[in-house]
């Protein structure tokens, strides 16, 4: 993988030799082959979501490295299925969701109930499900930041899914109800044996200020992904930081200057770590985000996101919209160019 041709010779010598200094990789618990028997075993999941789990470390381009590379699929709620499909209305057939993840080589399938119910007894044994739980939906008016059950874990089970899904909109009006029933959702899904993954995203426009989104910030993103361990997520999905100090700019909450001023620094790869930090120091893996789909910079803006991610200690990313809203040629390679960085040994934890 030529990384000076995709992302720049700059911005790939930057990635490339940075060092964290203010969380060293040597404190961090890393990914890799090992993470049921090192780290997930000693946990109270039951044995049931240990399989699960070894179920999604163990299949795809990835497989046995301890990295995932996850299709998520669920954006037909939430944007609409014009918005999601129209460039693509092949994938508006569920058949075609479930063969681009077969074939772009991922772990998992992450997608909707409806969309699984479809075509679960087709492809349940081929590749992993996630089940995505709950949606936010844009036809009610004036539209709000909520999360809202399609679905149940039972459900879920019974679809064959190896993992269930689930968003909470931290500082969003209804995250307090969020939180309550995804915990509950939570529990059961480990009751029936299946793992769980949360995307855990800021909602709430006093996270922007003075033109600035801090709703990506490094050190408010953090903190949602600690609430989200806390509730028992085997795995965080989150959007990678591109700012930090929301908390001193937002003026409410509590941080610490030591998080500004030693333990993080203003670089993407520091940024991310510290999105890492709070998943109990990489006890829970951290996958961020491959983004909206934007066009012809699509695969260098993917492959500089995975960089990012993999040197900052984390396990992988989760792209849709870059992958489906294209020919599924160019989807497929652009998801073999996602899980190229994380097979590529040269490419360390800074």
């Amino acid at each position: 993988m030529d990384l000076h041709k995709l992302i720049g010779d700059a911005d790939a010598d930057d990635l490339l030799s940075y060092e964290c200094k203010g969380i060293p990789r040597e404190d961090l618990i890393l990914p890799g082959p090992d993470a049921i028997d090192s780290v997930t075993s000693w946990s109270d999941r039951p044995i049931q979501v240990l399989r699960n789990l070894q179920a999604l470390y163990g299949h795809g381009r990835l497989a046995n490295t301890g990295y995932v590379s996850i299709l998520p699929v669920d954006q037909g709620i939430e944007h609409s299925a014009a918005a999601s499909f129209a460039r693509n209305p092949a994938y508006f057939d569920p058949k075609n969701i479930v063969e681009l993840a077969v074939a772009g080589g991922c772990n998992a399938v992450a997608t909707t109930v409806g969309v699984l119910g479809m075509i679960g007894r087709r492809y349940a044994h081929k590749i992993p499900f996630i089940v995505k739980l709950n949606h936010n939906e844009l036809l009610t008016y004036p539209p709000k930041y909520d999360q809202i059950m399609f679905g149940s874990p039972q459900e879920a089970y019974d679809l064959g899914a190896a993992g269930v899904g689930a968003t909470i909109y931290f500082g969003s009006d209804e995250a307090t109800r969020q939180i309550q029933e995804v915990s509950e959702a939570f529990q059961e899904a480990h009751a029936l044996g299946m793992f769980t993954v949360l995307w855990c995203y800021l909602r709430n426009n006093a996270f922007k200020k003075d033109g600035v989104d801090y709703s990506l910030a490094a050190d408010l993103t953090g903190q949602a992904n600690h609430m989200g361990v806390t509730i028992e997520a085997d795995i965080i999905k989150q959007k990678q930081a591109e700012v930090n100090g929301g908390y001193t700019a937002v003026g409410f909450g509590r941080t610490d200057p030591l998080v500004y001023d030693e333990l993080t620094t203003g670089h993407p790869i520091d940024l991310t770590r510290w999105q890492l930090v709070n998943c109990y120091m990489g006890r829970i893996p951290l996958i961020n985000s491959g983004g909206e789909s934007k066009g012809d910079s699509d695969l260098a803006q993917a492959v500089r996101t995975a960089v990012i991610n993999k040197r900052a200690g984390g396990a992988g990313l989760i792209s849709g919209r870059k992958a489906f809203q294209r020919p599924t040629p160019d989807g497929i390679a652009l998801l073999h160019a996602i899980q190229d960085v994380y097979l590529e040994k040269s490419i360390t934890v800074a």
